[in-house]
C-alpha cells in the first residue's frame, strides 16, 4: 500500500469514527430537568397545526424575533442547541432543541406547556402573550432541529 493510499484509508477510518460515535453523542445530550408535567389534556396532544413550509416559517420568525420580550434564539441560539448570546452563566444551560434522543421523548403538548407558562428553576419565561396558534408554529420550528 502506497503512502498516499494509507493517507486515504486512515482518513476514512477516522471520518467513519465519528459517524459511528455520533448516537452515543447525542444520547450524551440529555438534559435534566425538573419542569413539571403539563396537564394530561394538555401532554398528550399533538400539535394541531400541521408543519407546513409556511407554519414552521411563521414559528422561525417567532424564535429569531417576534417573541417578546425576548426572542428565542437570544437564549436557544440560531440552531437550537441552547448556546445563544444570553445562554452564558445560565444554570441549567438552555434546552438544546437539537439533541434528537432527548427531542424524541417531549411531548409536542409537554412543548407547548413549557412555551406558555415557563420551567420554574431554569431561564426559561413564560410567552402568555404568543397566541396558541403562534406557540405551535413555534413547537413546529423547534422540531425542525433534532430532525
Amino acid at each position: 500500500m502506497t503512502l498516499n493510499n494509507r493517507i486515504i484509508f486512515l482518513s476514512a477510518v477516522i471520518a467513519l469514527s465519528f459517524v459511528l460515535a455520533s448516537p452515543a453523542v447525542a444520547e450524551n445530550c440529555k438534559q435534566k430537568r425538573k419542569t413539571p408535567k403539563a396537564p394530561n389534556k394538555i401532554y398528550k396532544q399533538a400539535n394541531p397545526l400541521k408543519a407546513t413550509p409556511e407554519n414552521i416559517s411563521a414559528g422561525e420568525k417567532i424564535y429569531a424575533k417576534g417573541a417578546k420580550p425576548l426572542a428565542c434564539v437570544q437564549c436557544h441560539g440560531v440552531k437550537g442547541k441552547g448556546d445563544g448570546k444570553m445562554a452564558k452563566g445560565m444554570k441549567p444551560n438552555p434546552r438544546d432543541f437539537s439533541c434528537q434522543a432527548m427531542m424524541n421523548k417531549i411531548p409536542d403538548g409537554q412543548l407547548y406547556w413549557v412555551i406558555k407558562n415557563g420551567s420554574k428553576g431554569t431561564g426559561m419565561m413564560g410567552f402568555k402573550a404568543l397566541s396558541e396558534d403562534q406557540i405551535w408554529q413555534v413547537v413546529s420550528y423547534i422540531r425542525q432541529f433534532s430532525n
